[in-house]
């Protein structure tokens, strides 16, 4: 397939045009015109890279990739030697970051809460896209039962900022909860004020664990890169099946 055809493909299924985001979404390097095989992970690191230069693959299709706002446009040091083996092997880049975040079908939110049996799934925010959402458990869980059940998930134990010592009633089982892969962990107070129990990231910063103590609500710091390793690989494997194209999933671990 053309790559230009291919971009066009992923930008429609993931309605890139809807939301605003802080790189470009779609091909960010260009390389060969015709693709069959590509490879897919989370960042365009250069392990990912060279891993794709070793298996010959025509693009490589990334939830991290290049040119964020506000980042230092020269191509040069880490970045120039990335570009640069791209250019040199004639791959192709192609980058999808909020797009695939809120997509209801292949975005790391929702397989994530699918994967924990989070159901009813709605967006937190108001407005035409929401970054963050929410869903329920099936049946109301302990803090210590839902922490298991994320390590088994996610293969890592969470940071856990518990609330219970500040609450009256306990223990204070949790059944609504909130979902923001990656650096979501500012969303915090919009899911304590909509009445979240829980609310889930991939990052924690100082002021989480105040939000979470005063506010009443459980915080699950899981990993950025362990909480959106899903969406990436749901959309190769949707390429594959629909498209035919031969796709590798490529998990270069990452402990943050």
């Amino acid at each position: 397939m053309n790559n230009l055809k291919l971009e066009q493909i992923i930008n429609q299924k993931l309605n890139t045009q809807a939301i605003s985001d802080y790189a470009p979404n779609g091909l960010q390097v260009e390389g060969k015109s015709e693709i069959k095989k590509i490879i897919t992970g989370v960042t365009a690191t250069q392990a990912l890279i060279d891993y794709a230069v070793e298996q010959k693959a025509d693009a490589i299709l990334v939830h991290h990739g290049y040119f964020w706002k506000n980042e230092n446009p020269c191509i040069r040091g880490m970045k120039g030697k990335r570009i640069k083996t791209l250019l040199v092997n004639d791959i192709n880049l192609y980058g999808y970051h909020l797009p695939l975040d809120v997509h209801a079908e292949l975005g790391n939110n929702a397989l994530l809460a699918k994967r924990l049996g989070i159901e009813e799934r709605q967006p937190l925010e108001q407005g035409a896209v929401s970054i963050p959402i929410w869903g329920m458990l099936k049946e109301p869980t302990t803090l210590a039962e839902f922490t298991q059940r994320i390590i088994h998930v996610l293969d890592k134990t969470p940071i856990v900022c518990n609330s219970e010592e500040f609450l009256q009633n306990e223990p204070h089982l949790i059944q609504k909860v909130g979902i923001c892969t990656g650096g979501g962990q500012s969303y915090i107070d919009l899911a304590a004020a909509q009445g979240c129990d829980a609310f889930i990231s991939g990052e924690i910063s100082e002021q989480t664990t105040h939000s979470a103590r005063e506010q009443g609500i459980h915080y699950f710091g899981c990993g950025h890169h362990a909480t959106e390793r899903y969406g990436i690989k749901a959309l190769g494997e949707w390429l594959a099946e629909e498209y035919g194209f031969e796709v590798i999933f490529k998990d270069i671990n990452n402990p943050a």
